[in-house]
């Protein structure tokens, strides 16, 4: 790495992982064992519909209830250790690569099941009521049983990994994990409505964000407001992986907190 920079524009915020401190982490009611890092959260003006953190866990760390909001739905993404979380009654265990969705007003907790700490990424979203659509289900999944969808055009070199069915109207947010092989690239400079919250999985690449290009690797979050122009270049040796976040599926409002 030949840069190692925290910027925050109008267009776009990167925070390095060299950033994800002590002097930043938070702590929330209701956990034991936990700390967090609060990676995004609603700006008037700049990201708003999400917010996403990274969250600690010492071992048998967790949490009965983990939100008490019934309109927020929920999705984790295990980086780190044995995590039991029990949705509705169910009991699942997720290593890493293992991905949770909670629809809003589903009791849900989490604890850690590793002798020695673990570690996951936590969206939060309010749910957008659609018309003709009920909530979601419940979603667990281990990342390493889905098979990549590979975008058109790309040689293989571009592949996205769904947790939710993009079919599925019911959804109003998708989280994914995007892989480039080495060499691999956006070939374009993406401009769209969806909001993103990129955090770097694994590998190396020059990210353009807006008019910039930045260098990014391993646990570099990229968070992006609406109609951000977007492209990547990944350098290798590896793969080049993110997590991402954007919303979907649903009308624009036209009116303030409605």
């Amino acid at each position: 790495m030949t840069t190692d920079t925290a910027v925050f524009t109008n267009a776009y915020a990167v925070i390095p992982r060299t950033v994800m401190r002590d002097i930043v982490t938070s702590y929330l009611p209701g956990w034991q064992g936990m700390r967090f890092w609060m990676l995004a959260r609603p700006l008037s003006g700049f990201a708003e519909t999400f917010s996403q953190y990274i969250v600690e866990l010492a071992e048998g760390g967790g949490s009965d209830a983990p939100d008490d909001d019934p309109q927020i739905q929920h999705a984790i993404f295990v980086t780190g250790g044995d995590m039991q979380v029990i949705i509705d009654g169910t009991e699942h265990l997720l290593t890493p690569g293992g991905f949770a969705y909670i629809p809003p007003g589903t009791p849900w907790r989490v604890r850690n099941r590793t002798a020695g700490p673990a570690g996951f990424h936590w969206w939060r979203k309010r749910w957008q009521p659609a018309v003709g659509t009920d909530r979601p289900d419940p979603i667990v999944v281990q990342e390493q049983d889905i098979a990549p969808s590979m975008m058109p055009d790309t040689d293989g070199a571009w592949g996205t990994t769904r947790f939710m069915d993009p079919a599925d109207l019911r959804h109003d947010m998708h989280i994914t994990v995007v892989t480039f092989k080495p060499g691999g690239s956006i070939p374009f400079a993406e401009t769209h409505v969806m909001e993103h919250g990129l955090f770097v999985l694994e590998g190396k690449a020059v990210y353009r964000l807006n008019r910039d290009w930045i260098e990014v690797g391993p646990g570099d979050f990229m968070w992006l407001r609406a109609f951000c122009p977007q492209a990547c270049y990944a350098g290798g040796p590896g793969p080049f992986r993110y997590l991402l976040y954007k919303d979907v599926n649903r009308h624009a409002p036209l009116w303030p907190n409605r």
